[in-house]
């Protein structure tokens, strides 16, 4: 069973394509006008194992808030898809990575209850033309649209680059852990029979 989907999002702030392959990892096409955020989608779609093009025009002369969001809301729009029925999945996965001097963590459940616990001091405001207070807006546009819990949270750390680099490597490998087929679990992983 192919667990791949694709979105195509258009508003008056952003026109975005996104394509997952949950199973199919030598694919990652990311290009959407902010460098570090491709270079962090990158990074989250390599640490998880999965395939990842996204294609995103958005209205960059204001700032980079509408693309970053509108493209967290996309994936995990599809990364909900391409999960179906959610039979056989782990659905918990958690990660620490660290990044030179700093410790990120991410632990979620695949639970269709989306929530987000953020907890990261990013004392850079930008990076390149990315504005860094919009990972907590990436992870909660992503956990909300995927159907996730989600807890991120930066330990330690200096440097702000590396803090959000760990986040969002800590949060592909966790996604990965979550989202692996389990021959040992019979059906959905829920007593209630459905996730």
């Amino acid at each position: 069973m192919s667990r791949t989907a694709t979105l195509s999002r258009t508003t008056t702030e952003t026109d975005i394509s996104v394509w997952v392959d949950l199973d199919y990892q030598e694919e990652v096409s990311i290009d959407t006008g902010v460098g570090f955020f491709d270079h962090m989608l990158t990074l989250f779609a390599r640490h998880g194992r999965i395939g990842l093009k996204v294609k995103a025009v958005g209205d960059l002369h204001i700032d980079s808030h509408h693309t970053v969001e509108d493209v967290g809301i996309a994936i995990g729009a599809c990364i909900k898809e391409a999960l179906g029925d959610k039979k056989q999945i782990n659905r918990y996965g958690t990660s620490y990575v660290p990044m030179d001097e700093a410790l990120g963590f991410v632990s979620l459940d695949i639970s269709g209850r989306p929530f987000l616990v953020f907890d990261a001091e990013l004392k850079a405001d930008t990076l390149g033309n990315y504005d860094t207070e919009l990972t907590e807006e990436f992870f909660r546009a992503i956990s909300f649209n995927a159907g996730i819990t989600l807890h991120a949270r930066v330990l330690y750390g200096r440097n702000t680059h590396h803090k959000i680099e760990a986040l969002f490597k800590a949060f592909g490998r966790a996604l990965r852990e979550a989202i692996e087929i389990n021959e040992n679990i019979i059906g959905i992983n829920s007593t209630k029979g459905m996730l």
